[in-house]
């Protein structure tokens, strides 16, 4: 699991129009290729009148599914620019269709590498980017008498208190990034002179906008 990425939030679209031709832009995270190819057949399927449904997507940690596609616009100037966009914003797991339809005047390659370039950012920026952060959750047992202490540093700390269970002791649940799990544990124990004790839980992502450029 990747210690962090980026991706967009769930899904959204923007619409821009250029020279009498309308670009609508969508895009939705999806995790799997098939996910992503569902994407598409649902934007061609509710603009079946459109000239062109272009689309591109980057899904897995490592970039390794990545496609492109031109739907009948000269080859390279649609699928191929919309996936630099989503390199270029580092984004994982996001699919992306442009869909057009065609104003009557003709924009050349280079018109049509900077429209669908453009929609493909238009759509990112309208639906909003998060990153994801790999989290481990770490339960922090201590007695009573260091309820206040603890509570009020952890409270000002960076670390993400989650809850306080009100146990026979005191159940601290705190979400510390992943691979800061030790410094952390040697930070309670210092706090609470080695009066603690410490357990590791779950692993999970947790997302944080990132604000718009």
């Amino acid at each position: 699991m990747l210690e962090s990425y980026y991706t967009v939030k769930t899904e959204g679209s923007e619409e821009i129009t250029i020279q009498k031709s309308r670009f609508i832009g969508y895009i939705r995270r999806c995790e799997t290729e098939e996910a992503a190819q569902a994407f598409i057949q649902e934007i061609k399927k509710k603009h079946y009148d459109a000239n062109h449904n272009c689309s591109a997507y980057m899904i897995g940690e490592n970039d390794l599914i990545q496609k492109a596609n031109d739907d009948g616009e000269p080859s390279g100037t649609a699928g191929v620019p919309m996936l630099e966009v989503l390199k270029k914003k580092g984004l994982k797991d996001t699919a992306v269709v442009v869909t057009r339809y065609f104003g009557g005047t003709k924009l050349g390659a280079g018109g049509l590498i900077r429209a669908y370039s453009t929609a493909t950012s238009a759509a990112i920026k309208a639906t909003g980017i998060v990153k994801r952060q790999l989290m481990e959750e770490m339960r922090v047992t201590v007695d009573y008498k260091l309820l206040g202490k603890l509570e009020n540093i952890l409270r000002n700390s960076n670390y993400l208190l989650k809850e306080i269970k009100y146990l026979e002791n005191v159940e601290f649940i705190i979400y510390v990034e992943s691979g800061q799990e030790e410094p952390f544990s040697q930070w309670i124990i210092d706090l609470t002179s080695d009066q603690a004790k410490i357990e590791q839980g779950d692993k999970s992502y947790m997302e944080q906008d990132v604000p718009n450029e």
